[in-house]
């Protein structure tokens, strides 16, 4: 087992699994959310607030956070 990161509301994630964090703004990251949810394949831990990050994991699946992208790099990089 590796390490684990916080993507808030104590949600973890494994580093390891972790292939990008990006900002949810741009089309074409909408679209891959919207065709992920469409496959089942998307993990919403936002507890309900505005997405401000989307975290791809190398296991296809999609993680939604409220946390900025900057904030979880830090926590990466704080690993």
């Amino acid at each position: 087992m590796g390490q684990f990161m916080n993507v808030g509301f104590d949600n973890m994630v494994q580093v390891d699994e972790i292939i990008a964090i990006v900002s949810p703004e741009s089309a074409p990251v909408k679209r891959m959310v919207q065709t992920a949810k469409d496959a089942g394949v998307v993990i919403d831990v936002t507890h309900g607030r505005k997405t401000r990050s989307v975290i791809f994991t190398d296991s296809d699946y999609i993680i939604l956070s409220a946390i900025q992208p900057e904030t979880l790099t830090g926590r990466l990089d704080a690993e």
